[in-house]
């Protein structure tokens, strides 16, 4: 089987086969060699009636309603109300709610597209450079999946069987100081460049657009807050906030009509249903993973090379950003997951603080070139070439190297206030 399986998935990962293609294909041919499919399918069936993978089609509703339904411009109103005089205000502010729409929507492009699509013509108006302009909104459009609820999160929580309360908690201090990289670099830059946006605005004017956003502004309070405070389940928590995207974008904001309701669901429905493809074959690729015996093969062979955690970390840092050039950032989490995992116990590498470094790496690989799909959505909402977008990214890319190198070298980063808030894992 093992002599089988190795050659046929890297022909199809060369061919450019699409990765859940690959796995499933891959997985399924081998068992099929085997003499029956039947094992395959029942793991796959076992896997899928999880209430926990419920969650993610309610988080990708959630995200599309609030991308679409006028959430990003009040929160964008506000944030330039307070902070767009200040030297760079533009560029915070998109910092600002890249951030905040990042703890509704759980979703990288999501939250670049809805924040993109506002802030970047409004920079390039107030004479930012396009390269920086762009870069801004490449980088901080990540933190979608590193500030909770995160999908990416959810993802690596199921093909971990690790407690994605506890990993959301995780990527709070990484997540927030992130952010703060992000806007002081941005502060310092503008400052150099004598980027200054708007003229004092009146203070009853303030509190007019701060009050418009509230309801958006609530929307993570209300779901977070009743996830830890154990009123409801992550499952339910997804839901709620669909439930709350939902009415805020009819009700509230009014930017989706309601003729247009089926429409944007739909959407949201076609995009979760790729998800759960997505993940149904990486469930089966990692049976297949555990049926070759691979995941031992390579426990022995990490363990004949006595090699100690800080060394297996920075190797797999190092081949995560290799692949980070190649492949978007769920194929690396489908593909890596799987056979990474079983050498965490013994090397004495928490999976919650693992599972944060893995989506920093996530985080930048949407950022690589050449196929880094933050890179691809801002330059396509925002044509600016993309070779400027990469060249106004790159700084922040550095950045988000020593955020990686941080969390990977002292857990305490993510393991703190999950261990805090929850008890030890």
């Amino acid at each position: 089987m093992l002599s089988f399986f190795s050659p046929l998935f890297i022909i199809l990962l060369v061919l450019g086969v699409p990765i859940y293609l690959t796995m499933g294909l891959t997985s399924g041919l081998v068992f099929a060699s085997e003499g029956s499919l039947v094992p395959l399918a029942q793991k796959i069936i076992d896997e899928l009636n999880s209430p926990t993978l419920l969650a993610i089609p309610y988080f990708v509703i959630a995200a599309t309603f609030m991308e679409r339904g006028g959430v990003a411009k009040a929160l964008i109103n506000a944030a330039t109300a307070w902070i767009g005089r200040v030297h760079g205000g533009l560029g915070l502010v998109s910092v600002l709610t890249c951030a905040i729409f990042a703890a509704m929507s759980g979703s990288s492009v999501a939250t670049a597209i809805a924040m993109g699509t506002i802030m970047i013509p409004a920079m390039l108006r107030n004479g930012y450079a396009p390269s920086f302009a762009g870069g801004i909104l490449v980088s901080a459009g990540t933190l979608g999946i590193l500030i909770p609820p995160s999908l990416a999160f959810v993802v690596y929580g199921v093909l971990a069987d690790a407690s994605i309360p506890r990993l959301f908690l995780g990527g709070v201090i990484p997540g927030l100081i992130s952010a703060s990289m992000m806007g002081l670099y941005v502060y310092y830059f503008s400052k150099k460049k004598g980027y200054v946006d708007h003229e004092p605005m009146p203070k009853a004017e303030k509190i007019k657009k701060t009050v418009v956003a509230i309801p958006a502004l609530l929307v993570p309070v209300v779901v977070l807050g009743g996830l830890y405070g154990g009123f409801v389940t992550l499952t339910e928590t997804a839901a709620l906030s669909a439930v709350v995207a939902i009415a805020l974008a009819l009700f509230v904001y009014r930017e989706v009509q309601v003729r247009d309701f089926l429409k944007v669901m739909t959407h949201a429905v076609r995009s979760a249903a790729a998800i759960m493809i997505i993940i149904a074959m990486a469930l089966a690729f990692g049976h297949l993973i555990t049926e070759t015996g691979i995941a031992q093969k390579t426990l022995d062979f990490v363990e004949s090379l006595n090699i100690k955690p800080w060394q297996f970390l920075l190797a797999v840092n190092i081949l995560l950003i290799f692949l980070g050039m190649f492949l978007e950032v769920f194929s690396i989490l489908l593909i890596m997951v799987p056979i990474v995992l079983p050498l965490l116990e013994p090397l004495g590498i928490d999976p919650i603080h693992f599972g944060v470094m893995l989506v920093i790496n996530m985080e930048l690989a949407l950022m690589s070139p050449p196929v880094g799909l933050n890179l691809f959505v801002i330059s396509n909402i925002s044509k600016i070439p993309l070779a400027q977008v990469l060249r106004g990214t790159m700084p922040f890319f550095c950045l988000m190297i020593g955020l990686l190198l941080l969390v990977t070298y002292i857990p305490i980063v993510s393991t703190w206030l999950p261990n805090l808030l929850m008890g030890p894992g």
